[in-house]
């Protein structure tokens, strides 16, 4: 079976329109965890995060688990639509399904690409049968060109109880998300220092 690729949009490169930044501090450059802020509306947003294993990067390499630094699009969002509600947002929004993977096998041509299950080189689960993906926004980090070894499947999505870091994600709790994601849209981006 193969994926109807309607989100292929999602790694398209941003349209440029007004949108609000969610910004997201660590205490340090080693930091696992870290603060997310968000304005644009009268009454800010300021959640804890859990970051990558590997703190924040600016020379993001695949497997290191680190948090790149940088200025990123929020492309769109996933969610798993047997376990929550489609998340009100801006955003383009498709459903996961059990057969959607992530390519992270920096030598194949679908490397940082959604791919379809069963797929022959390695991947990521986006199906999972943890919460970490219910909801999870995908960021324009290493999409267009992808390049080889510079980091895949860096996204925005669920954290684990605790802010445990993560594997170079930026993860929040689910009543964050969800208020973040009603806060964003088209131009919206997620800045990492």
């Amino acid at each position: 079976m193969s994926i109807d690729l309607k989100a292929a949009h999602l790694i398209r490169p941003a349209q440029s329109a007004p949108g609000p930044d969610l910004l997201v501090r660590a205490r340090s450059a080693a930091a696992t965890r870290g603060r997310l802020a968000c304005g644009g509306v009268d009454v800010p947003l300021d959640v804890p995060c859990a970051l990558g294993r590997g703190g924040i990067t600016r020379f993001k390499r695949e497997g290191d688990g680190a948090t790149p630094a940088g200025r990123f699009a929020l492309r769109g969002v996933y969610y798993r639509p047997d376990r929550v509600a489609r998340p009100r947002t801006g955003l383009p929004v498709v459903p996961l399904s059990p057969e959607m993977g992530w390519c992270d096998a920096p030598d194949h041509p679908r490397y940082n690409r959604l791919v379809t299950r069963p797929f022959d080189a390695s991947h990521e689960a986006m199906w999972r049968d943890d919460p970490l993906y219910d909801i999870v926004v995908v960021l324009d980090c290493n999409l267009c060109p992808a390049v080889p070894g510079r980091g895949s499947a860096i996204f925005f999505h669920l954290a684990r109880p605790g802010y445990t870091p993560t594997q170079g994600c930026v993860a929040v709790a689910l009543r964050d998300m969800r208020l973040l994601l009603a806060r964003c849209g088209p131009g919206s981006h997620m800045r990492i220092v």
